[in-house]
């Protein structure tokens, strides 16, 4: 039984004591009434009386419901005692069950409000869930335009120049390697290595308009000053600043998404690079022939099989480490601000929307 309930039980006998009292109160009232007017009725007939007899019977009569009176009047005041503690006792009893049902009415405003606060919660969830679910709709949504709108068939232009007057590198060698790796790849039929050689400054431009390459691929000699090694007229070194090449790609065509330094000393030309396109790897010192051929023909093989720009670029940097190449730490790979590198895949097969 809980306590509300032994209070108000507890009031409810009390209340039902007090009416009894209050009942035996009327009757002990009556019988004293009843007596006092007998005892009156006596006296009066005494003092009437001229026999002496009759006068004695009646004042000894008199007494009696005189005695008979203060008897009933003991008893009134010993029931109007018990009557005033039951009435205490009704009080005390009463401010219990107030007090109890006060508590109950707290805790019962406070499961009220917790259960509010918690409905509150729920909806603040669930309107968390529904904010979550709309942007990752349209997350979605934006991820299947962009892939939608890539090529079905991207790219890759491969600017190549080694100046007589520089020491000889194989970038046929490169070349071939970047080739023969596409060929072995899933999507080989999406990804198309044009390569122009000897290139001088003036031919990138030419090139870019005429090719709309989503992947720009310079490889060759890189210098200490961040400039890169391309040929004059006469087969001669012709250095360009990172500034004219960064320029070079922000006026060609909006279809360059990476573009590939194989060059030493190139990491800043790759660091500025990604202000104007989503990504770009440079070489952060000197890199040899064999890795720099190891590690590009792995990055584009990974880009054949429809991979991310990040995983390509894991990829090629095991490739280095699985031939016993230890430049592993060379290469650097930088995206745009606000773009994660899982997130470009610069390959889709023909047929996927």
């Amino acid at each position: 039984m809980a306590l509300i309930e032994t209070y108000q039980n507890a009031l409810q006998r009390k209340r039902a004591e007090l009416a009894k009292l209050a009942s035996d109160r009327a009757k002990i009232q009556k019988k004293l009434a009843d007596y006092t007017v007998k005892a009156q009725k006596a006296s009066e007939g005494a003092s009437k009386s001229r026999n002496g007899s009759t006068a004695s019977s009646k004042f000894r009569e008199a007494v009696r419901h005189e005695k008979s009176a203060s008897k009933e009047a003991d008893k009134l005041a010993k029931l109007e005692a018990r009557m005033a503690t039951k009435h205490k006792e009704i009080e005390t009893a009463q401010r219990k069950v107030a007090e109890v049902e006060k508590k109950i009415d707290q805790r019962r405003q406070k499961d009220l409000q917790s259960q509010r606060e918690a409905h509150e919660r729920q909806l603040r969830q669930v309107g968390k869930a529904l904010s979550r679910h709309d942007r990752m709709h349209r997350d979605t949504m934006t991820e299947l335009e962009r892939l939608k709108n890539l090529p079905e068939k991207i790219t890759v232009a491969f600017f190549a120049a080694n100046p007589l007057d520089q020491s000889s590198l194989r970038l046929d060698e490169e070349a071939r390697a970047i080739q023969e790796m596409l060929r072995k790849a899933q999507h080989r039929d999406s990804v198309t290595l044009k390569s122009f050689w000897a290139v001088q400054p003036m031919d990138i431009l030419q090139a870019l308009n005429e090719s709309h390459p989503a992947v720009v691929h310079f490889s060759g000699h890189g210098s200490q000053d961040d400039e890169l090694v391309f040929q004059d007229s006469v087969g001669g070194t012709k250095l360009v600043t990172k500034e004219a090449i960064v320029q070079t790609m922000v006026a060609s065509t909006g279809d360059i998404r990476l573009v590939f330094f194989n060059t030493c000393y190139s990491r800043k030309q790759a660091e500025l690079v990604v202000q104007h396109v989503e990504a770009a790897i440079g070489m952060a010192d000197t890199i040899s022939d064999q890795a720099a051929r190891i590690f590009s023909s792995q990055f584009y093989s990974t880009i054949g099989f429809g991979l991310s720009v990040a995983k390509a670029f894991e990829q090629a940097k095991a490739a280095l480490m699985l031939e016993g190449v230890r430049e592993e730490e060379t290469p650097e790979l930088f995206v745009q601000d606000g773009i994660e590198p899982d997130d470009i895949v610069v390959v889709r097969p023909e047929g996927v929307v």
